[in-house]
């Protein structure tokens, strides 16, 4: 059982990075929040300059102000929107303790130091309501010891709440309660991680780091140590524990570099003593290179060097590696691996990391010893650091950025083999691994009825792995014979409540002749039979938009009528979309581009989740939107404002053109309803695990209102001639002053010829057909281009765009 707790309030005790950070995110979810920080001792030059004293608010708040600063610039973003920081107030830790009885939810977030902790803890408890929950920030200190410099009616709303870094983006939240924590807080405080912060929850015990550290920090040192036994170089290790091994790009060192070595130092000297029986422990002292480093500020980005470093040589800018050898920054050498080579092709990860640890070169050599020497590791800290395996391979995936976890590696590799290999090199078999071989079992993980199972050493068996009701996979409905309509693109899938979902699984989910055709497909099926549909899918990407090479390609081979053939039948299909019979929502998340935008445009409602990063930028190809997008923002424009309003349509076009020939790019779901994307009705979904069941609702909701389906415009209001003389000249001063190139001018040209509603020669209505065709011209006159052919070629061989 969980307690019914609710956030209405936040308060956030300390104002660094981490706490700042904290604070945005509570207030990306709706909350508000009051960011605390200590009061300075007296004012700044600066601030006496201006006449302010130790008591003037802008003084006493400096330390809490500043974070919200930092927290505002940022990069990447800690808010969606920029004006959701009106929802945090600042204050100090002397004058502002009274409101903490406003909080629902206190989280401290100050230095790691158990003794200042005690110290707040014993100024702010006092202020707390009684309802109140209390947690921690920490990385790693005892939640037991914490608990029990609270007063006695305090610990039972007393546990660890573990973000990481940073907060809006990682998704792990690890939640360790006391001995005396309330089970139903523990439950509450889980549900809220999930469904207001949109987290993933692992439940952690009370060991030194946790989960997600106490493992990935193994996996760091542990490759940083055999990097200098084994002779390679920082450069190679990076290769061999990035991409190559579904880690992400930073690797080991530039990871280093980002988080900061001295975060990382501080985490390894953690486990160092507070793991006194740890067969590894001495592993995590660091090795001589680390510790001069640390001597010497070298501390990452933070210090503007660490194992990398950004020089200027002969005014280039270069990027250096240390060499730990003799201390010196030198130009980063080839790391040349022929297994590293061929793993290059292969997509999915588990068999490229079996591919690469089977190889007999060094990249073989290295990942064979780090990677069994993590998973034994791993295997081995069971049940000290968590009851499951699940939890071990969710903290890896969520808080490291692990494609697979640790257990998961172990299956892809094969349980077998990979104990033969570590008998093989004078390694014992972790227990929780011999217990499964024991049981007649032959991976952690496996598929029974539909259903995935994962090994429980406790029980000495696979269990069912805990499902949320909320989470909708579609491969495991298809694997339960939910497939409506199958195609090798695309896949129509019964999601219940006779609801259907027409999922994209191209590369990135581009969109060609395929798709096209199953969303025609998808449409007549869902018409007749169905209450509604979901366009949607679990990949990392909704759609990154059309298929340029295939254009490219057709281009190529003078098949312009092909071209043409397919642009016609994406909008059709787009506008048979918005105008179904049967309600159409689409799940946009992830990278959502030019093509997938559109689509994403034509739905009648969109519940897109909060990490939806979506834009036309189809003029970096060389070309115009084409699918409809152009039109849709037209008709959205008209549909904002009155019939009989006196408005200037002009500044609504101009900022339109502005948002599409600058390809902009929305950077959060929040911020595509501020750049016109999303329309008002629309909604975004802060977990993206939730996002297709959450679609699946609102198209029961649309059909519950008695849905009926629009028909086409055809008194859409246009600017003509006017607004497109004024747009002329803006591209005109903008090319003569340097800040566009002429070709630019000409996509940009067509781009306003459009939105203006052509060559006319005043405001006027026109049909949504008229302005379709005014974006088919346009595409198929830049695509006959040879310099949008040069831009196409340019962006599908370095994926940037060519300024030519």
């Amino acid at each position: 059982m969980s307690e019914d707790i609710r956030i209405r309030k936040a308060a956030v005790i300390g104002a660094g990075v981490m706490g700042s950070a904290i604070a945005a995110h509570f207030a990306n979810a709706g909350i508000k929040c009051l960011l605390l920080d200590i009061r300075p001792d007296k004012a700044t030059d600066e601030e006496k300059k201006l006449g302010l004293g130790p008591d003037d608010p802008i003084v006493a708040n400096r330390f809490a102000r500043k974070g919200l600063e930092r927290a505002l610039k940022s990069r990447p973003a800690s808010f969606y929107v920029r004006k959701n920081a009106k929802r945090i107030t600042v204050g100090n830790l002397d004058d502002d303790l009274e409101k903490l009885t406003d909080a629902d939810w206190v989280v401290e977030v100050v230095v790691e130091n158990l003794e200042i902790k005690k110290q707040l803890f014993e100024k702010i408890t006092p202020h707390l309501k009684e309802g109140a929950v209390l947690t921690t920030n920490t990385s790693g200190l005892s939640v037991g010891v914490l608990s029990k410099s609270l007063p006695p009616e305090r610990r039972g709303r007393f546990l660890v709440t573990h973000f990481f870094n940073p907060p809006r983006y990682l998704k792990l939240l690890e939640i360790v309660p006391a001995p005396e924590t309330d089970p139903a807080v523990t439950a509450a405080m889980a549900r809220i991680g999930e469904d207001v912060l949109g987290k993933g929850i692992v439940l952690a015990k009370d060991s030194p780091n946790f989960v997600a550290n106490r493992i990935g920090a193994y996996a760091m040192f542990h490759a940083v140590n055999l990097m200098r036994e084994k002779k390679y170089n920082i450069v190679e290790v990076d290769k061999l524990t990035g991409k190559a091994i579904g880690r992400p790009k930073s690797a080991t060192f530039r990871t280093a570099d980002l988080v900061g070595l001295d975060t990382l130092i501080h985490v390894a000297r953690n486990m160092h003593e507070n793991l006194p029986g740890d067969p590894e422990r001495e592993l995590f002292a660091p090795p001589d290179f680390v510790s001069a480093m640390i001597e010497k500020g070298w501390l990452g980005s933070k210090s503007g060097q660490g194992f990398y470093k950004k020089v200027v040589i002969d005014g280039k800018k270069e990027i250096h590696v240390l060499d730990p050898d003799t201390m010196k920054y030198v130009p980063q050498p080839k790391a040349a691996f022929p297994s590293l080579e061929m793993a290059k092709t292969i997509d999915d990860a588990g068999e490229r990391i079996r591919t690469l640890v089977s190889a007999n070169d060094r990249a073989g050599e290295f990942l064979r010893e780090n990677l069994l020497a993590t998973l034994r590791y791993a295997a081995n800290a069971l049940p000290e650091i968590c009851d499951d395996i699940v939890s071990v391979d969710n903290a890896l995936r969520w808080g490291f950025g692990w494609e697979l976890g640790p257990f998961q590696i172990w299956d892809a590799l094969g349980v077998r083999k990979t104990c033969e290999m570590m008998e093989a090199s004078g390694a014992a078999i972790p227990p929780v691994a011999k217990a499964l071989l024991d049981s007649g079992g032959e991976s952690f993980y496996r598929k029974e009825e539909g259903a995935k199972l994962f090994f429980d050493p406790a029980a000495g068996k696979h269990e069912p792995v805990p499902v949320n009701p909320r989470i909708l996979i579609l491969a495991d409905m298809k694997e339960r014979q939910k497939t409506v309509i199958d195609d090798p693109d695309a896949s129509l899938i019964d999601i219940g409540d006779d609801v259907a979902c027409l999922e994209f699984r191209t590369k990135m989910n581009t969109i060609g002749p395929g798709i096209i055709e199953m969303i025609d497909r998808s449409l007549d099926e869902v018409e007749k039979n169905w209450r509604g549909l979901v366009i949607g899918n679990n990949a990392d990407n909704f759609s990154v938009g059309a298929n340029l090479l295939l254009v490219l390609n057709e281009i190529d081979d003078d098949n312009f009528d092909e071209v043409e053939w397919m642009a016609d039948r994406f909008q059709k299909v787009n506008q048979r979309i918005r105008y179904s019979e049967r309600p159409v929502v689409t799940a946009p998340h992830g990278l959502t581009l030019g093509g997938g935008c559109e689509v994403t445009l034509a739905a009648n409602r969109v519940c897109a989740a909060a990490e939806t990063y979506i834009g036309l930028v189809e003029v970096g190809a060389g070309v115009i939107p084409a699918g409809g997008g152009c039109k849709e923002l037209i008709r959205r424009i008209d549909e904002s404002v009155p019939e009989d309003a006196a408005v200037d349509l002009f500044p609504l076009v101009r900022r339109i053109f502005e948002t599409v020939g600058m390809a902009k790019v929305a950077t959060s779901g929040d911020e595509a309803k501020e750049f016109g994307f999303l329309a008002a009705e629309d909604r975004t979904v802060i977990n993206g695990d939730y996002l297709i069941d959450e679609a699946k609702r609102t198209v029961l909701a649309l059909d519950l209102a008695g849905f009926t389906p629009g028909r086409p415009r055809d008194d859409i209001r246009v600017i003509g001639a006017p607004g497109l003389a004024a747009i002329r000249t803006g591209l005109f001063n903008m090319a003569e002053a340097g800040f566009i190139t002429e070709y630019d001018g000409v996509v940009g040209d067509k781009l306003a010829v459009i939105l203006c509603g052509g060559e006319l020669s005043g405001a006027r209505r026109v049909s949504e057909q008229y302005l379709l065709d005014l974006e088919r011209e346009a595409f198929m006159s830049l695509c006959g281009d040879p310099r949008t052919q040069a831009r196409m070629e340019h962006i599908l061989k370095t994926g940037k765009p060519l300024r030519n």
